[in-house]
């Protein structure tokens, strides 16, 4: 299949650039059965049943960019892809020259940092000093916005690009679909008889990255961590087995779900997954899912038309694209029931 069957037609002026006033206001878009109801968020909370699970991915975001220069002098700035120990990253590192194994950076005018080597496209970075990585991150990196985000993080950023349940540190992007909760609205789920489970997938900056193959066969999918709980296993078990259902909470969530549930059975734990869901896709757990809006050509979309069905998901697009949806990261939502 080729690339360019996922493209689209999107006006700048529909990319969001700040998140809606609260949490919550955002308008949903519900694809099931070949129709497409407008609503609003809020209307989530009549449109699940008693006894679905409704999938969390609980990652957060790290302050993950930073700024310095090489010991030669030269302007560099440094983007964390995953953190792998207490003083370790992978990260990309811009500059006008690459560094070299060996040499020293110096980020944010304070930290000491050794370039250990090339892995692939990302730098392997040892910090100095005996303070781990996530507290000088936390200390003196900024927050990691999207490409098609035009500012930069601010306070308020720092608070909304990132979700209410957000708990285990290590993503640079944040899982989108989840944006849209407070509090108010996972109470009023649990309290109609929705479960609330989560699972944990760190979400790295290759998701923002096109597809540039031709084919999509082509192209190489990035790795990202996960683990799921035994309770999530059980959750999920006790929602199908009531006949109710699972509903994914954006895309990592599935990708996680789907990844462990590869050999035919989900199963717990922590691993690696390159999963890359394209149209033909076989799933195995998730029945519905609630995501943002996606870039043109992105592993997203092929994902979304894999769920939805391609001609149902594309005509989708077109019609948030005529009616003015708000896309990407501070956009709005789409609830979709699973083609088959």
């Amino acid at each position: 299949m080729r690339t360019d069957k996922f493209d689209f037609a999107l006006p700048e002026r529909l990319i969001a650039q700040h998140p809606p006033e609260r949490r919550g206001a955002s308008r949903l878009l519900y694809a099931h059965g070949g129709a497409l109801e407008d609503c609003r968020f809020a209307d989530l909370l009549r449109l699940v049943r008693p006894d679905d699970v409704l999938v969390l991915n609980d990652t957060r975001v790290i302050k993950a960019r930073l700024f310095g220069s090489k010991d030669s002098g030269g302007k560099i700035e440094v983007l964390i892809e995953r953190v792998l120990n207490e003083h370790e990253v992978l990260a990309q590192v811009r500059a006008s020259h690459a560094p070299k194994a060996g040499s020293r950076l110096l980020l944010e005018e304070t930290l000491t940092v050794e370039v250990l080597g090339r892995e692939g496209e990302f730098f392997r970075l040892r910090f100095a000093g005996e303070e781990p990585v996530l507290a000088l991150l936390e200390r003196h990196g900024s927050l990691p916005l999207p490409p098609y985000i035009t500012h930069a993080a601010d306070a308020k950023d720092e608070q909304r690009y990132q979700t209410v349940f957000a708990r285990a540190a290590g993503a640079v992007a944040a899982p989108t679909a989840g944006l849209h909760f407070d509090e108010a609205m996972l109470q009023a789920l649990r309290d109609k008889g929705v479960r609330i489970a989560c699972v944990t997938l760190h979400v790295g900056a290759g998701t923002f990255q096109p597809v540039r193959a031709e084919y999509i066969r082509e192209h190489a999918m990035h790795s990202e961590c996960y683990e799921i709980l035994q309770a999530t296993v059980d959750a999920i078990a006790q929602a199908h087995g009531a006949g109710g259902r699972v509903i994914a909470v954006g895309t990592t969530s599935l990708r996680a779900l789907e990844s462990a549930a590869q050999s035919g059975e989900l199963q717990a734990g922590a691993g690696e997954t390159r999963i890359f869901i394209t149209p033909g896709y076989r799933f195995r757990v998730v029945d519905m899912l609630l995501t943002n809006f996606h870039l043109p050509k992105s592993t997203l979309l092929m994902l979304v038309c894999a769920f939805g069905g391609m001609e149902q998901m594309l005509a989708a697009y077109r019609h948030a694209v005529t009616n003015e949806y708000r896309f990407f990261s501070y956009g709005d939502a789409m609830l979709i029931d699973r083609s088959a």
